[in-house]
């Protein structure tokens, strides 16, 4: 898993809508980069729903939004769509990013291992350096972790 202080990886996927995305693109500007394991399950969909809540406030505070998560394009633009949420999901099926973020880990689940993604938040600087990483996840109340 990546360390605070250090450049955040930069990468290049797309969004819910086909869009082309590099995280240099929002150099400028502080992003919260979270990492959630898949669309329209209870946990995402809170945290998802938590974020949209408080998008104002987190956008007041200079903030960009970006969820990534392994499922397609697809499956995002319907999450999107159903939960009306205000800001940008990323694919990652080759889970290229999340291996660069040290995110997809092994991971144990009533007696059996499994590949697969860790809960976590990069919050990246104006510079594109990673000002904190959340691996506590409170999906309920993540906004306020972020801007804590």
């Amino acid at each position: 898993m990546l360390e605070k202080g250090i450049l955040a990886p930069d990468f290049e996927t797309t969004d819910q809508f086909g869009n082309r995305v590099k995280l240099s693109d929002f150099r400028g500007k502080k992003v919260v980069l979270y990492f959630y394991p898949k669309d329209n399950t209870p946990g995402c969909t809170q945290e998802a729903c938590n974020l949209r809540d408080n998008y104002t406030l987190l956008q007041s505070r200079g903030y960009v939004v970006l969820g990534i998560s392994p499922d397609s394009e697809a499956s995002h633009g319907k999450f999107t769509q159903k939960q009306n949420l205000p800001f940008q999901l990323l694919t990652d099926a080759d889970k290229e990013i999340m291996n660069a973020y040290g995110v997809w880990q092994l991971k144990k689940m009533c007696g059996r291992e499994y590949m697969g993604v860790v809960r976590t938040t990069f919050v990246i600087d104006e510079e594109g350096r990673i000002e904190e990483v959340i691996e506590k996840v409170k999906v309920a109340d993540h906004a306020a972790q972020i801007v804590k």
